[in-house]
């Protein structure tokens, strides 16, 4: 079985999201979502609208998902990797070079995002500046 593990906030899910989630899913049999916990958002400064909880029920609703874990700090990375046996790590592109480390342990893979939507486009225009 070939596993695969990608990390986020997943706030405000849309549809960018849910093709970033599908194409990860496509290079493996099984893809771990590990969500950014409210407490790690604090740490990075991000705000989410919704609670880790409610994130983790959305995330768990959709068929391209396994499992989805806790995210609480920066170096749980590698850790996951080894822990969850992972083939594969894959990310946004905005990411690019950022997880290279880890390609001692697994393929790392930085998908390009859905043009046209994010959750930041998204704030900004229901909001002005994002908030």
């Amino acid at each position: 079985m070939k596993r695969v593990i990608t990390y986020g906030t997943y706030d405000l899910l849309h549809y960018g999201h849910i093709e970033l989630l599908r194409r990860a899913r496509e290079m493996g049999d099984y893809l771990i979502v590990a969500l950014s916990s409210d407490e790690f958002n604090k740490i990075k400064n991000k705000k989410s609208y919704y609670s880790y909880e409610q994130r983790k029920m959305m995330l768990e609703s959709i068929r391209y998902v396994d499992l989805v874990i806790p995210e609480n700090d920066w170096g749980q990375k590698t850790k996951d990797v080894d822990r969850y046996e992972i083939d594969t790590f894959v990310m946004g592109h905005d990411w690019e070079g950022e997880f290279d480390f880890l390609k001692e342990q697994c393929e790392v893979v930085y998908l390009n995002r859905t043009e046209g939507i994010s959750t930041t486009q998204i704030k900004e225009e229901l909001y002005g500046k994002e908030k």
